[in-house]
């Protein structure tokens, strides 16, 4: 298996840490609104990188933050005039349901900054002691950039170029650095902002120390594979390296894997432009699937393009699979339950080809787009046995291969049975009942229930709406 590595900049043999398990450490959202499509692209990557590896035998401790205190949550916080944990609570849970609709696993551990704050003031005192760090006088904490030699061997930028364009990187408090490079590690607080107390003074953690903290703690000081979108690289990513490998005295990360950008209709995503899409918005007009197909008909290195076309097109491929399936299956409840013949033994090996031919795309670099063709070579070859009388054993064995393929990119390809309107409101009914009780535990769990059934569901000031996804 080979892995682009974004440290060295070519494919690399993947050798783990510790053999058959892999550590995984992808940047999450910052959790002050509901997740847009840009967002949904790291999640499905990575999930799908999860999931291969685990198809492949491998244990995953696979570890995706919230970050759940930034100045985007605090404004919303102000605006609402609530607390800031407020909003960050709503939108995790929110962000949850989005997730669980694509078919993203939960991590093994979703950390949330605000819980690890002790693990970050005990990182940044090492890099205190150690001498990479220092504390000016009004109690911010800063990054001594110049101290650690290999800063900048991620994003391959040195430090005169980046001293060159320092006028861009000047931020407020700027003139008690002792070098316009260095970057904050804790800062203090403003009014009405969420802080914690701290040797230096009452305030909250920089951005970049939430990710090194979470990660030493949740995976150790060394892991395999650290991912994110490219727009994490610098500074990111880069300063994550700093802090982690100055603190830890260890390599950080083995291999950095970042998704390229996706834009809408070849233009940057943006909400000035009228052209910015949350998941909510799109799993509105189309089953959850065709979005998480759409992601993996590129290569996660690729720039992706959002379009109408492009979704309709998704779907047309998905649901060639999907009636390739419920065909398999029809076969194989109308055919004779009996042993493999010799020629269904030697039709099936022929299929294991395209089993072969998905893997080998996998282990170049996780190439979805060839994994996904291969899977449409099967589901040509199934169509090829036509209406033959083959055994229901030839037909299940079939319907699996492409199903498990399938569930490796998190495609949910067999059709589920369609709930009755009568059924769907009953469970609503019985949801609402469970929520009067505040028996929340139930309520979440019917939500989900019918979420898996392809029911969403609104809850609106008029009362609960539902549609089919």
């Amino acid at each position: 298996m080979k892995i682009y590595n974004t440290l060295t900049k070519k494919k690399e043999e993947f050798v783990p840490i510790e053999p058959g398990k892999v550590r995984m450490y992808v940047c999450g959202p910052t959790v002050y609104n509901f997740i847009h499509i840009g967002n949904a692209r790291p999640m499905i990557v990575f999930d799908t990188v999860r999931r291969y590896m685990e198809h492949k035998g491998y244990e995953v401790n696979y570890v995706s933050n919230f970050t759940d205190v930034d100045d985007k949550i605090i404004k919303k916080a102000v605006e609402e005039g609530v607390d800031a944990n407020v909003i960050s609570e709503r939108y995790i849970a929110e962000c949850k349901k989005d997730m669980a609709s694509l078919n993203v696993r939960p991590a093994t551990t979703h950390p949330q900054a605000t819980q690890e704050i002790c693990g970050m003031e005990e990182m940044i005192r090492t890099l205190i002691e150690k001498g990479y760090a220092y504390a000016a006088e009004d109690g911010t904490v800063y990054y001594r950039v110049r101290s650690f030699k290999d800063y900048g061997k991620l994003s391959h930028k040195n430090l005169d170029d980046l001293e060159g364009g320092k006028r861009s990187l000047l931020v407020f408090g700027a003139d008690q650095k002792e070098d316009p490079l260095d970057f904050v590690l804790w800062k203090p607080k403003k009014e009405g902002e969420p802080f914690w107390k701290s040797p230096w003074c009452d305030g909250r953690p920089g951005w970049h120390i939430e990710c090194s903290v979470m990660s030493k703690k949740y995976l150790g000081d060394e892991i395999d594979i650290h991912a994110g979108g490219e727009d994490l690289v610098f500074p990111h990513h880069e300063n994550e390296i700093a802090q982690s490998e100055a603190a830890n005295g260890k390599p950080f990360a083995h291999y950095w894997m970042h998704n390229a950008f996706l834009n809408i209709d070849n233009h940057k995503m943006s909400k000035s432009a009228g052209n910015f899409f949350t998941v909510r918005d799109i799993v509105a007009k189309y089953d959850p699937m065709v979005l998480r197909f759409f992601m993996l008909s590129a290569h996660y290195r690729s720039p992706l393009n959002f379009s109408a076309e492009l979704m309709e097109a998704a779907a047309n491929s998905l649901e060639r699979i999907r009636t390739a399936v419920a065909t398999l299956q029809f076969k194989a409840q109308n055919a004779e339950d009996s042993e493999l013949t010799e020629q269904e033994k030697e039709l099936l090996a022929q299929a294991a080809g395209f089993e072969a031919k998905f893997d080998q795309a996998m282990d170049d670099d996780f190439n979805t787009a060839d994994a996904i063709a291969a899977i449409f070579e099967l589901v040509k070859f199934a169509n090829t046995c036509g209406d033959a009388e083959h055994t229901k054993a030839f037909w299940e064995a079939l319907k699996e291969k492409i199903t498990t393929l399938s569930d490796v990119c998190g495609l949910i390809v067999e059709k589920k049975e369609e709930l009755l309107d009568a059924d769907v409101e009953a469970l609503i009914e019985e949801r609402q009942a469970a929520r009067k009780a505040k028996n929340f535990a139930r309520a979440d769990e019917i939500r989900q229930q019918l979420l898996d059934m392809g029911i969403v569901l609104e809850d609106t000031r008029e009362g609960v709406k539902w549609k089919r996804a």
